[in-house]
């Protein structure tokens, strides 16, 4: 069970041209990233859903960075968020291993679950890394989005939209999933 942080030094809501999106991060880092909903109140509700969410304004270079770097992201950039620090107080030792080996992952990389635990040190684990991806508290930063079920399936994904949202992320990472174009399927062989 996760443990829920009491303080934080802050949280804020982005407009992207995709939509709200929000951060909460403490002094060690980033804790929280909701990926895009139509509303700003919409990720106000997520970020303080788990409570223990502070209302300062005042922004570390790291997060004034961030944002810049979510919204140029948004924007269909090629952003690197490996060096984004976050806190993952009250994580255990699995979750962390799972998502150290998803960090690593660059823009428009995938792999799969199974391949995902093998990495990380977890062979035979696809399900539980699943699972642990499932809770990933800052998507994007982890990059959950570009892990794939066998067989290079969507596979599930726990932000607003689901699995439509993943493949979103991975179309604008240039990474296209299913059938091929319609123009190529129709040659009669």
């Amino acid at each position: 069970m996760e443990t829920t942080q009491a303080i934080t030094a802050g949280h804020t809501v982005l407009e992207t041209v995709i939509g709200f999106m929000g951060i909460a991060w403490s002094e060690k880092g980033l804790i929280r990233l909701c990926l895009p909903e139509r509303s700003r109140e919409a990720v106000e509700r997520r970020l303080f859903r788990h409570g223990g969410v502070s209302r300062s304004t005042e922004q570390p270079k790291w997060v004034v960075d961030l944002i810049a770097s979510i919204k140029a992201y948004a924007a269909g950039e090629d952003v690197d968020f490996s060096g984004v620090p976050v806190d993952l107080a009250g994580v255990d030792d699995f979750r962390l291993a799972i998502y150290d080996a998803a960090r690593k992952l660059g823009f428009g990389e995938t792999t799969t679950y199974g391949e995902l635990a093998t990495r990380a040190g977890h062979q035979g684990l696809a399900r539980e890394t699943g699972a642990a991806l499932g809770a990933n508290p800052v998507p994007l930063v982890i990059p959950c989005h570009r892990i794939l079920a066998a067989g290079g399936k969507i596979g599930g994904f726990s932000a607003p939209g689901g699995s439509t949202t993943k493949e979103k992320m991975l179309a604008m990472e240039g990474v296209r999933l299913g059938p091929p174009p319609s123009a190529q399927v129709s040659f009669g062989f």
